[in-house]
């Protein structure tokens, strides 16, 4: 029997069919159209990890051979910048983080490793107790079960807006396709934040308030962006409250988002002495603090009107995009908290001074933005899905491969 055939009622059937019946039947032939004989039904369940592994796989296979023209290899790149300090503090904690890492300016202080958030390091710490199993590989296999895990539940975010896993898949795509997707690949935190953040962001859509309380107090543990995430958490539950939705359920998820972001800053505030004591580790070892966008925008016409590199002028054109696609998410009236949080992790990486050539990589947890991109792509021809899909890929391959190869310095 087909998958469309398991879809239809049995011959006679007249009672009533259900609102939940109708959104089953409609996902069972979006599948049946997306994947066909001779593929069994079972890999149908598997598809969203597939399709987001793939993608990573052509990233990694053109960064090998970038890594072979720059004289590198696939390793050193993929452990480098960042990757070195979560290594550091994965293997000897905040105080064994070995001296020959510095901040961006070379320096070194007893508070710069601070900067970074434990919670990433602390899975690949936890992981590498295993036997056999070294820190390298263990923080490689948190970034890639995070990366697919961030998959279905984008799957699941686009699924609940539009009913369809044609978008479903192709949202996967797009955000594994990230202008710096290679950062999935990488010894970083994103991939790890984004999963998180994906399913916190599909608790608040389909009101599973202590899934979306968790998701997002464990990613204030991961990365500073949970500011964006705990704020659309908070201000969900608030409303929910103020309407008498869903009974105490809010109110836990409410209670609980914040948890790890407050935390975290709190035990650097006591270490460090200051309550604003990350604030000052960021702008103190990377000029990093919000200054409403004025950085942005000097960066922005200084590369516009000079040209320096493949990497900055692309980066200026990466947030470009990214405004445009946050005023289409507001046109097609997507759910609030998928527009706030997307706006708030744009508006955090714009308005921030710092490493401007990181911010491409900065905006890869706002994968809401992505939405509308998905959602038009979805109504268009197979072929063209397909030809826009591969032109995607291969221009993220190239652009996140060149990025940590032949560029120079820190992403």
């Amino acid at each position: 029997m087909s998958t469309t055939e398991a879809a239809a009622p049995p011959a006679g059937d007249t009672q009533p069919e259900t609102p939940a019946t109708a959104r089953r039947k409609r996902r069972l032939r979006e599948w049946a159209r997306l994947v066909e004989p001779p593929w069994p039904p079972a890999v149908m369940l598997f598809v969203p990890a597939l399709a987001y592994l793939g993608v990573r796989e052509t990233g990694l296979l053109v960064l090998e051979w970038l890594a072979a023209r720059n004289n590198t290899t696939v390793t050193r790149a993929l452990t480098s910048w960042d990757g070195q300090w979560f290594l550091g503090i994965a293997g000897g904690g905040y105080r064994g983080v070995p001296d020959t890492l510095g901040d961006a300016f070379g320096r070194r202080g007893p508070d710069t490793a601070l900067a970074f958030f434990p919670g990433y390091p602390g899975l690949v710490r936890l992981l590498a107790q295993v036997p056999g199993i070294s820190l390298t590989l263990a923080a490689f296999a948190i970034t890639l079960a995070g990366g697919v895990l961030a998959a279905y539940g984008l799957y699941r975010i686009a699924w609940h807006v539009t009913g369809s896993a044609r978008t479903g898949l192709i949202l996967v795509v797009l955000f594994a396709a990230s202008p710096m997707g290679v950062v999935l690949s990488m010894i970083y935190s994103e991939a790890t934040f984004c999963a998180l953040a994906a399913w916190s962001l599909a608790g608040l859509l389909e009101r599973r308030w202590l899934l979306a309380g968790l998701a997002a107090a464990g990613a204030g543990l991961v990365r500073p962006t949970a500011t964006a995430l705990v704020a659309t958490v908070l201000v969900a539950a608030v409303i929910a409250i103020i309407h008498r939705q869903d009974g105490w359920r809010p109110w836990i998820g409410g209670l609980v988002a914040p948890a790890g972001l407050l935390g975290y800053l709190a035990v650097v505030g006591w270490y460090t002495g200051s309550p604003l004591g990350w604030l000052r580790v960021q702008r103190e070892g990377w000029n990093s603090a919000f200054d409403g966008g004025q950085a942005t925008v000097r960066f922005g016409l200084d590369v516009l009107a000079t040209g320096r590199s493949v990497l900055e002028t692309g980066t200026v054109a990466v947030l470009a995009v990214a405004v445009a696609l946050a005023v289409l998410m507001i046109r097609r009236k997507l759910p609030w908290p998928l527009i706030a949080y997307g706006a708030l992790v744009l508006a955090m990486d714009l308005g921030s001074n710092g490493l401007m050539n990181s911010k491409a990589r900065l905006l890869l947890p706002a994968f809401t933005l992505l939405l509308p991109a998905a959602i038009g792509l979805a109504k268009t021809r197979r072929a063209t899905v397909l030809a826009v899909l591969a032109a995607v890929v291969a221009a993220s391959a190239w652009f996140g491969g060149y990025a940590v190869t032949a560029w120079t310095y820190a992403i």
